[in-house]
C-alpha cells in the first residue's frame, strides 16, 4: 500500500475512530486499550493480567470487531495439546485415484487476533507452541513451514489471584511479549456506567473502521517515525542500568535477579515509535519514552527474594531509575 501524506493523516484518523468504536463497548480503561492498540502498530504481542470480571476476553473480541481481522479465541486449559493451537495432519484420499495423502490441517493460530485465554492453565510444552508463532510469524510442522497471515496479533490473559493449578510461563516466554499490560479495577463513575450499560435492553454494534492491509502499512509508518540519537541512547543506558552485574544503581543490585536484555531496548523504542503516531506525531518523545517503559519492562525484570520480601515489584524499579538516569538535555519532552 502506497502512502502519501494525505493516506497518512486518514490512516491515523482511523486509529482515534478504532478507540471510540472499540470505547461503545469498554467504560474507561483509556490506558489499557491505548497500550494494546500501540502493541498492535508496534506489530508486537500483549500479556494481560487482571482479576476476574474486568472485560479482558470482551476488549479482545471488541477489537477485533472494530479491526475488521479474522479472530480466534483459545481457551488454555491443562489437557490442550500443541497440536490444539498449531494444527495437525490428516489422512485424506484422492477420490480419482484413490491414493491417500496427508494434509496439514490448520490450528487457531492462523488467524489475524488470537485471544490465549488464561495462558497459564496449560503446560510448558503447549505454551511452547506458541514460541515459534510470536516470534517467526511462522509455524513448522512436519518439516514444512507455513507462514501466519499478517498482520498476527496474540493477545494472552492470565489471572494474577488463582495460582492453584497455573504453570507460571517461562521467562523466555514472557520476553516474547511485547507488552505486560496490568488491567485495574474501573473507578466509582465508571464501574456505575458499566452496570448501566450491561443491565439493559440496547444492544451495540460494533463497525469495523480499519482492515488489516491499513494495520500492515500503519505498522510500517511506525518504523520510519523519527526518533532521537540522544534518546535512543538514554534507552540503551536505561537497559543497561536494569542489569546487576553492570549497573552502578544500589537499588538493582538490591532487588534485581536478572536484568533486561536487548530486546527490551527495541521493544521500549518501537512502542514509543507507535505512541508517537498514535498521538498524531512523526517524532518521539520523552514523554513517549516515560509512559512505555513500564509495560515494557514490567515482565523482563527478575525481582529477587529480597523485593519479593520487602513487596517491591518491577514497577517501582522502573520509577526509581526514570529518577537516576540522567536525561539528554536536547532531548523533546
Amino acid at each position: 500500500m502506497d502512502l502519501t501524506e494525505k493516506n497518512m493523516q486518514d490512516l491515523i484518523q482511523k486509529l482515534s475512530l478504532l478507540k471510540k468504536e472499540i470505547q461503545k463497548i469498554i467504560v474507561g480503561q483509556d490506558t489499557v486499550l491505548d497500550e494494546m492498540l500501540i502493541a498492535l502498530l508496534a506489530g508486537g504481542h500483549c500479556l494481560l493480567e487482571g482479576v476476574p470480571g474486568l472485560a479482558k476476553t470482551l476488549m479482545v473480541r471488541t477489537m477485533s470487531q472494530a479491526l475488521h481481522l479474522n479472530f480466534r479465541r483459545i481457551q488454555f486449559t491443562p489437557d490442550l495439546m500443541p497440536t490444539d493451537i498449531v494444527g495437525t495432519e490428516i489422512l485424506e484420499e484422492d477420490h480419482s485415484t484413490g491414493k491417500r495423502f496427508f494434509k496439514f490441517n490448520k490450528g487457531p493460530i492462523f488467524s489475524n487476533i488470537v485471544l490465549a485465554d488464561e495462558i497459564n492453565r496449560t503446560p510448558p510444552k503447549t505454551q511452547s507452541a506458541l514460541l515459534e508463532a510470536m516470534q517467526e510469524f511462522e509455524v513448522t510442522y512436519g518439516g514444512q513451514t507455513y507462514p501466519l497471515d499478517r498482520p498476527f496479533f496474540i493477545l494472552a490473559t492470565q489471572n494474577p489471584i488463582e495460582q492453584a493449578g497455573t504453570y507460571p510461563l517461562p521467562e523466555a516466554q514472557l520476553d516474547r511479549f511485547l507488552l505486560y499490560i496490568k488491567i485495574g479495577y474501573p473507578s466509582a463513575q465508571e464501574e456505575a456506567a458499566i452496570l448501566n450499560n450491561t443491565t439493559g435492553a440496547k444492544k451495540v454494534v460494533i463497525e469495523p473502521v480499519i482492515n488489516g492491509e491499513e494495520i500492515c502499512a500503519l505498522q510500517k509508518l511506525v518504523r520510519e517515525v523519527h526518533i532521537s540519537e540522544d534518546l535512543v541512547q538514554y534507552v540503551a543506558n536505561l537497559i543497561r542500568a536494569t542489569r546487576p552485574d553492570t549497573t552502578e544503581l544500589a537499588y538493582i543490585k538490591e532487588w534485581v535477579r536478572w536484568g533486561a536484555g536487548p530486546r527490551a531496548g527495541q521493544a521500549l523504542i518501537l512502542t514509543a515509535k507507535a505512541r508517537a503516531l498514535f498521538k498524531g506525531r512523526y517524532a518521539v518523545t520523552m514523554e513517549d519514552i516515560q509512559q512505555m517503559v513500564y509495560p515494557v519492562l514490567r515482565h523482563r525484570l527478575l525481582m529477587n527474594f529480597k523485593a519479593e520480601a520487602e513487596r517491591i515489584n518491577s514497577d517501582a524499579v522502573t520509577q526509581y531509575m526514570l529518577t537516576a538516569i540522567e536525561r539528554p538535555k536536547n532531548a523533546l519532552s
